[in-house]
């Protein structure tokens, strides 16, 4: 059976697998997903399995029949090899959650999870295609994707990754790993505007008939590195099946027995991954939507209204300092059962007046298996040190909204269901305010490294020793309007 992926939108003729890594996005604008029954998975069959030979059952349900070694050979490279701790992704008890790092890897965030795969995915399927076109790599960052990316993709050969930041949207230390990334085929600017503006350069670059005239003239093709592309959104499905799993081998939950996720959420590709997984036989009740200040995904999943008129806020939870998230979109294909002439008029309702309303019949479908919430600045604070006090856990600020929001859940619902939360940074990603969370006092970044290691013995991450010391390699900024300008001048030096 070949396995082909569509359009959100329904303007693309399938494509294969290899097709679709590469790609990255729809050509009608929309987002890629499987144009194939989701293949449930035999749990038993997983639970001795370790992470590399889990990810290989996990992923090569997405990939062509016959191709299972060789995804065992790609995730080998991954998860194998030295880039992440030993068992990859731990669990923790802190209070009543259990905390899945995902945070072990070469950056420190959760990103790694699947940019230390998407590369190996990239260049097998151009070994696939045959294809001799020079790949260019564009990636917006609210903050972990743009490290994640560029050391994914640092000196592969065949490809050149250009990873555009908001200059003043990513913290202090998120800023340090990405501007002082060395390869030579590695390009880091920031950008006057935000996050979003960023988004949405890169996927116009996508639509653009100039950019593809260039590209055709000086032999490259764009493909992206951010949550757009299926590529990165098949390898965070495997971290659902492992968390579970090993809750079940250390006897705290029996198999076939459900849990909760709770998910800090901006762009919706890591929450979007457990609803494939529970599609696949992954026993889950329900997942919980995490947000910052930055409510907008908290008001659809309550109202089933998606309005991004609304006030943008720079918080201390940086990475979902997000109001357009892409992953959404998929979201909603799959609820709305594939129509994708009714996901095209949401996304066009959303480009043209900055909002969309779902039917009440599809927000009852979504509400029967997500719930939302969010935290202030304060309560993030606030929920750092309660934590940490109560039961010696040091969450960093992303991770502390999930927690926050899920014990609102608990006070609402008394639902007991097990409940895994997903934790996407080390507190050393953003030492600043976890410092000011513990004692009140607000430090220098790199002091704060330091006197947040003093107070609490909490390892530092390796990614992270010395970083106050490296050398700064790109300084380049533009305006939000000059990315497109920017890429085609890129192109044309190829």
């Amino acid at each position: 059976m070949d396995k082909l992926y569509k359009s959100t939108r329904g303007g693309q003729t399938p494509i294969d697998f290899y097709n679709a890594i590469l790609q990255g996005i729809a050509s009608d604008g929309g987002l890629l997903v499987p144009d194939f029954a989701f293949e449930k998975k035999d749990l038993h069959a997983l639970l001795k399995l370790d992470y590399v030979d889990l990810a290989t059952e996990v992923i090569s349900a997405f990939t062509p029949d016959g191709t299972k070694e060789e995804i065992r050979a790609l995730a080998k490279e991954a998860y194998a090899t030295g880039l992440f701790d030993e068992g990859v992704v731990p669990l923790k008890k802190a209070g009543s959650l259990y905390v899945a790092e995902l945070f072990h890897g070469q950056t420190a965030a959760f990103k790694d999870m699947a940019l230390s795969l998407l590369p190996h995915f990239m260049t097998y399927s151009l070994k696939k295609k045959g294809e001799n076109r020079e790949v260019m790599i564009l990636a917006a960052t609210s903050g972990d994707t743009g490290k994640a990316a560029l050391e994914g993709f640092k000196d592969v050969p065949g490809t050149t990754i250009k990873v555009f930041y908001p200059i003043d949207g990513v913290s202090n230390i998120q800023k340090q790993q990405m501007v002082t990334t060395t390869g030579n085929n590695v390009e880091v600017v920031g950008i006057h505007g935000n996050f979003d503006d960023a988004q949405r350069a890169v996927k116009e670059a996508f639509a653009s008939a100039k950019l593809k005239a260039l590209c055709e003239e000086h032999n490259v093709f764009l493909s992206s590195a951010n949550s757009i592309n299926i590529g990165r959104l098949i390898p965070q499905i495997v971290y659902y099946f492992h968390s579970y799993l090993t809750l079940v081998r250390e006897g705290t939950i029996e198999l076939g027995h459900q849990v909760n996720f709770t998910v800090p959420s901006g762009n919706f590709g890591n929450c979007l991954a457990g609803w494939i997984a529970k599609q696949m036989g992954l026993p889950v009740h329900r997942f919980i939507v995490a947000s910052n200040k930055n409510n907008i995904l908290t008001d659809f999943f309550k109202t089933g209204e998606y309005d991004a008129r609304r006030e943008f806020y720079k918080t201390n939870a940086p990475a979902m300092d997000i109001l357009v998230s892409s992953n959404l979109e998929r979201l909603v294909y799959f609820m709305v059962n594939g129509d994708s002439a009714k996901v095209k008029s949401f996304m066009d309702e959303l480009n043209k007046d900055g909002i969309y309303r779902i039917d009440a019949e599809t927000l009852k479908t979504i509400q029967d298996q997500f719930s939302a919430g969010f935290l202030s600045e304060e309560e993030v604070l606030e929920t750092i040190k309660t934590v940490y006090v109560d039961h010696g856990y040091l969450l960093d600020t992303h991770t502390a909204v999930g927690y926050g929001v899920y014990e609102e859940y608990f006070r609402n619902t008394g639902d007991t269901t097990p409940t895994i939360l997903l934790s996407t940074a080390s507190p050393y990603k953003f030492p600043e305010s976890v410092y000011e969370a513990l004692t009140g006092k607000k430090e220098d970044v790199y002091q704060a490294i330091d006197d947040l290691h003093n107070l609490t013995a909490v390892e530092i991450p390796y990614p992270l020793k010395g970083i106050k010391d490296r050398k700064v390699l790109h300084k380049g900024v533009i305006d939000k309007e000059e990315i497109l300008d920017f890429v085609a001048k890129r192109i044309e030096e190829i």
